[in-house]
């Protein structure tokens, strides 16, 4: 049986509760009023270590309402672009559901992948299709046209001696902020392109070099756009 927080709560609650009964049977009446407190603390304090485990596994599901996940969601991208696209957030159970319907051809959504940093990003159809490729473990992209997509809210990368990994379960690797970007999924080549394969001064990379899945990272901040 995998013990869990839940199993911990079952386990633990009947102890404190017999434990605290035998002790009401010998005590005064003040020294009982006194047990009972600590054994309700006891109790809180389990729950609260509950909570906190089970918050690192779905921290913005249980926390963050509706309405707070499309502004998240919208805070990706300009107005220019958020506030006429399609809006999809995560229910508590970390299914996807649309909640907004656009008119522009960008999908904003609120990525809360069991992540403690959230990283919302806004994506025309082509980087959808790009995305949704990636994550089905397909061989390579099927997108025709370059995607665009927008992450005002920065986004998060692994890494290991300045390389950069796909997968985060690489061991070793640490997790990395990006700042404030917009990418274009198309199969660059930094030989061909001259452009560096690792972040630096020049504020541009080719992410995942080499793969099918080389694509531009630009660290400018979309919010920035048009000013």
């Amino acid at each position: 049986m995998t013990v869990t927080h839940k199993n911990i709560i079952i386990l633990i609650f009947p102890i404190i509760v017999v434990r605290h009964f035998i002790q009401f049977e010998k005590e005064t009446a003040m020294k009982q009023a006194f047990i009972f407190c600590l054994a309700l603390a006891e109790l809180l304090l389990v729950v609260t270590i509950s909570e906190a485990t089970h918050e690192t596994e779905k921290p913005a599901v249980l926390y963050i309402s509706d309405n707070e996940q499309i502004k998240l969601a919208r805070s990706a991208a300009p107005p220019a672009i958020s506030d006429d696209a399609t809006i999809i957030i995560v229910d508590f159970d970390g299914k996807f559901k649309t909640v907004v319907t656009g008119s522009n051809g960008f999908t904003c959504y609120s990525d809360l992948d069991k992540i403690d940093v959230p990283v919302p990003s806004c994506m025309d159809a082509a980087a959808i299709q790009w995305w949704n490729d990636f994550i089905s473990g397909k061989p390579g992209p099927t997108n025709k046209v370059p995607g665009f997509a927008y992450m005002a809210q920065g986004a998060l990368r692994w890494e290991r001696d300045q390389k950069i990994y796909m997968d985060w379960h690489e061991p070793n690797t640490k997790r990395v902020k990006e700042p404030p970007h917009w990418l274009i999924f198309w199969p660059f080549d930094a030989k061909t392109a001259r452009f560096p394969t690792y972040p630096g001064k020049f504020g541009s990379y080719i992410m995942y070099d080499g793969t099918p899945w080389s694509h531009l990272m630009i660290y400018q901040d979309p919010m920035l756009m048009g000013k």
